[in-house]
């Protein structure tokens, strides 16, 4: 019996850009004056872009050859 890994290479490399777009959020959040645009408009729509679409596309996304 051959078993093969849940997750194919594009699921990865959409979990490693949402993780990516998590630290820039955190550190847009932390930088900066906190009544800023960075800190209180920017930072909260990459936050909720890796959130709610980059993380759960890595899970839904299924390769062709399935």
């Amino acid at each position: 019996m051959k078993q093969s890994l849940p997750f194919g290479r594009i699921n990865y490399l959409l979990f490693l850009a949402g993780c990516l777009l998590l630290v820039v959020g955190f550190f847009c959040a932390s930088r900066g004056p906190h009544d800023g645009f960075v800190s209180l408009t920017l930072s909260p729509l990459i936050l909720s872009l890796a959130y709610l679409v980059v993380i759960p596309a890595a899970i839904l996304v299924r390769s062709k050859g399935d």
